[in-house]
């Protein structure tokens, strides 16, 4: 078994899992931090923005004039964005039978791998990961086709030794590749099968695929890939907090061979609950102020929580007349479907369906015109029913695209306005860089709910699996961190742990020892079993052997054939009784056979008429003789004749 790492993001995955003679695709995340080292795109000619000036390093190529903008003490590139694809050389897409899809966040380079590379295998996933899934590329698409850029800058990528950090630092810019179009995405989607937790797919007869919750998200899951006689677990994106989605399923990932873990938090250092308290303390003390608020965010997933607790701390501290408003452009899709996946939810927001009563008080807010939704900000009906103070949720949470770049110009330079990054993907001092000087607050309250340290090495010693495989970042303390041990993934003489890093190739120790073999009646009945030690059976068999989709079956082939019938084929076994063996030896006529013992169950025999030695042990007959072919063949059927026979 092998596991390629295609992916340099532990929190975007992508592997490759090659067993059985299976290629199988875990996951297909989208690194998009490559897009931070790119300027805004504006649906609104930015002034600010365009008047930036051109950054020249000394001595490089003339052509990389204009590609690269100064701003303070950065350079950005003058160009659409660009995103850091999984990585295409190790492994042909083409190859790949399964992709395996664990939730909406994880699928986002899916028209990357699926899409112009001859791929032809099958994709699973949720109905929720789906349809989650679509929104957000949909509206990531979206907005960059929104504000198209004439030229192209790619020159920068030869002068990388030239350009000051980040840019000097870019992760293998040249692999970096634009967004792909809205029918790529319809093609990579039209090839997703829709499962449901705990459904038993069959993968080619070689392997079975359970998807169990993960407790992330809605529809997240956990991939239990096994056969008869191994069990392999991949976890990706999992919490152990009660929130909106359906809770965790622990007892399907016990006792797996290999469990390879990927996907936990990115803020080890941070609680989700406190983060969730401080965010809800800020919006009222903006909001009292006569500020507005501004959440970059996804336009699905912890966004619905905040919905949920913003609307009631607001209550509480009397800023209820203060609207929220919900900008993208699936933001509607997003309102209305969430409501109608009950079977994905926690049991208290199923209740509430058969109550009857929406699960999400999202419903509600917008019933009472407390939550409003629009496509965009210049969508019809926007500007009438704007008013401020007031909280606005839209994208995208980078702010190199979006909305929220459109909101960034309006309110960077109140100092009563504030800007709160909740979403845990970009580091928003990189975010914020394009638009520095900036006057609005700045809070930090990224909410990141997928497993801690704490919590996945508790979870890691309740599974108790035989191998663990994590990315290499997980086996020591996180750079913000670096002299707390309890901030990573801890060894144990328990199990066997294993590490891997972008573009690595390990092997997993997880070799086929047994398999399953399907026997025709008729051939089961002509088994013959004979006992060769206490407890162990043993029988020949005869048959045709058939392999088609990894199901192996032994069929009859009739008496003829090997030109004998099976009864008159016969296997010998076990040792030599060496007085049996004398005795034979003087019947056949070898009367000066002299036995010397050299050793437990070891015998020398000596025939000097012969010119023959004999050599026996427990395990191997040796028989010298000096090139006598008729003599050799002698001796052999006297050894097999002590010999017992099945």
């Amino acid at each position: 078994m092998k596991l390629y790492c295609l992916s340099n993001d532990p929190n975007k995955p992508c592997h490759i899992l090659t067993f059985r003679e299976i290629t199988m695709m875990l996951d297909c995340g989208l690194s998009m931090q490559s897009i931070l080292n790119f300027l805004p795109l504006s649906t609104v000619p930015s002034n600010r923005l365009s008047n930036l000036s051109n950054y020249m390093p000394n001595d490089v190529d003339p052509d990389l004039e204009g590609e690269l903008k100064e701003n303070g003490e950065r350079v950005f590139v003058d160009s659409p964005p660009e995103f850091n694809p999984p990585l295409d050389k190790l492994v042909d897409f083409a190859q790949i039978d399964v992709i395996l899809i664990s939730n909406y966040l994880c699928m986002m380079a899916l028209p990357f791998v699926t899409e112009g590379t001859e791929f032809k295998g099958r994709v699973y996933a949720t109905e929720p990961t789906l349809q989650m899934g679509r929104l957000l590329l949909e509206e990531l698409v979206t907005y960059i086709e929104l504000c198209p850029k004439v030229n192209i800058a790619s020159q920068w990528k030869n002068f990388l030794h030239k350009l000051p950090y980040p840019l000097s630092e870019s992760f293998k810019p040249k692999s970096w590749k634009q967004i792909f179009s809205m029918k790529s995405v319809n093609a990579s989607l039209s090839r997703v099968q829709m499962v449901g937790y705990n459904e038993k797919i069959d993968v080619f007869g070689a392997l079975q695929v359970i998807p169990a919750s993960s407790g992330y998200c809605l529809g997240s899951t956990n991939w239990v890939i096994s056969t008869k006689h191994e069990k392999i677990v991949y976890l990706s994106g999992s919490s152990t907090l009660t929130t909106h989605p359906k809770p965790m399923d622990h007892n399907a990932l016990k006792n797996a061979d290999i469990f390879i873990m990927t996907d936990l938090t990115q803020t080890p250092i941070s609680n989700p609950d406190s983060m969730l308290g401080v965010l809800c303390v800020v919006v009222g003390i903006t909001l009292r102020g006569g500020g507005n608020v501004l959440i970059p965010c996804y336009p699905t997933g912890v966004v619905y929580d905040l919905f949920e607790c913003l609307s009631i701390k607001m209550q509480e501290l009397g800023v209820a007349q203060c609207p929220m408003y919900f900008v993208s452009p699936v933001a509607d899709i997003s309102l209305a479907y969430s409501n109608i996946l009950a079977e994905w939810l926690s049991t208290s927001k199923q209740n509430k369906v058969y109550v009857p009563d929406e699960p999400f008080p999202h419903a509600m807010l917008v019933k009472n015109s407390r939550l409003k939704h629009f496509k965009h900000i210049h969508s019809s009906g926007f500007s009438a029913e704007f008013q401020e103070p007031c909280v606005v949720f839209c994208g995208h949470p980078s702010l190199r695209f979006g909305d929220a770049v459109q909101f960034m110009e309006l309110w960077g330079n109140n100092p009563r306005n504030c800007i709160i990054f909740t979403e845990p993907d970009f580091d928003y001092i990189d975010a914020l860089a394009p638009y520095q000087p900036l006057q609005m607050k700045v809070a930090h309250c990224a909410i990141d709910t997928s497993l801690n340290f704490t919590q996945a090495n508790k979870l890691i010693r309740d599974l108790k699996p035989t191998t663990l495989v994590v990315p290499e970042c997980y086996t020591q303390p996180p750079s913000s961190a670096p002299n707390f041990a309890d901030y990573m993934i801890e060894s144990n003489a328990e199990r066997n742990l294993i590490s891997y890093k972008w573009g690595e190739v390990i092997n997993l120790p997880l070799k086929r020892k047994q398999a399953q073999v399907f026997l025709d009646n008729s051939v089961a009945l002509k088994i013959a079993p004979v006992e060769i030690k206490n407890g162990v059976f043993l029988s020949t068999l005869t048959g045709n052997l058939n392999v088609k989709d990894n199901v192996v079956n032994v069929q009859d082939v009739g008496p003829s054939c090997l030109g004998k019938t099976p009864n008159q084929v016969k296997y010998e076994w076990g040792t030599i009784n060496i007085t049996e063996f004398m005795q034979k030896l003087y019947q056949e006529g070898f009367s000066d056979a002299k036995l010397e013992n050299i050793g437990t169950n070891s015998y020398m025999i000596h025939m000097l008429e012969a010119d023959t030695i004999i050599q026996l042990d427990d395990n191997n007959t040796h028989v010298l003789c000096n090139g006598d072919d008729e003599m050799r063949t002698k001796l052999r059927n006297i050894v097999m004749q002590c010999l017992r026979k099945f």
